[in-house]
């Protein structure tokens, strides 16, 4: 029971690392954490990291950071032996000078890890982007 307890902590602390590096800035993070495996279709680090420079906003001005809170909410982890699946809520909230202090997308992260003998690692995230609010400060991509 202990190491199952285990490892769902584990498996959720990775899930919060995504959130506090996408917060961050750190793209080049978030491709190492999910590089392992498929982020949305996109494989290994390089690509994954490439993809987050490209659609999502920084502000040089603070530190380089996105000035987004994701907040993930009710993990559900699955475990089966070395493998594992896990499914969360996400809100993103941000504010800038233009954009008032609000949420701004809603959705659920769906992923598949895997354990070696360094710990789990993503296999696969997708996303499933369930309500939009105003993303104008924070993706470089048009969702419509």
């Amino acid at each position: 029971m202990a190491e199952k307890l285990a490892d769902k902590l584990e498996i959720t602390e990775l899930l919060y690392r995504y959130a506090e590096l996408i917060d961050a800035g750190d793209f080049d993070g978030v491709g190492e954490l999910l590089g392992r495996g498929t982020f949305m279709g996109v494989a290994g680090a390089p690509a994954i990291a490439k993809l987050f420079a490209r659609t999502t906003r920084r502000f040089p001005n603070h530190g380089n950071r996105t000035r987004t809170r994701h907040l993930v909410l009710n993990p559900i982890v699955a475990l089966d032996g070395d493998r594992a699946a896990a499914r969360s809520t996400f809100c993103v909230v941000q504010s800038t000078e233009t954009v008032r202090l609000q949420p701004i997308v809603v959705g659920r992260y769906a992923d598949v890890l895997a354990r070696d003998e360094n710990g789990w690692y993503f296999t696969e995230r997708t996303v499933d982007v369930e309500m939009v609010g105003d993303v104008s400060e924070h993706l470089n991509i048009d969702l419509a």
